[in-house]
């Protein structure tokens, strides 16, 4: 892939591609089943498209902790935290 232009990497684009395909794929659900609130372990009713808000957002503040606070050089580790967390928020939350 020539994405020199924009200079990303195939991570970086896989990353973007990933995020697009579950939005379209939230999206398709959203018309086929609409989501209707439901109370979770939040502290407030959310819908489907809230807890998965939540869930990139919890995803970001993993990834930035794991960064910041160990000297692990390899991000599969909060990516599997990650999407545990992001299972666990959209089935409980």
């Amino acid at each position: 892939m020539d994405l020199e232009w924009m200079a990303w990497t195939q991570v970086t684009a896989i990353f973007f591609l990933t995020i697009a395909l579950i939005l379209i794929a939230m999206t398709l659900a959203e018309i086929r089943v609409p989501a209707v609130e439901r109370q979770g372990f939040l502290p407030m009713p959310t819908t489907r498209g809230d807890r998965l808000f939540l869930s990139l957002l919890l995803a970001a503040f993993i990834h930035l902790g794991f960064v910041a606070f160990t000297d692990v050089h390899t991000l599969w580790i909060p990516l599997a935290v990650s999407v545990l967390a992001a299972l666990v928020m959209m089935r409980f939350g």
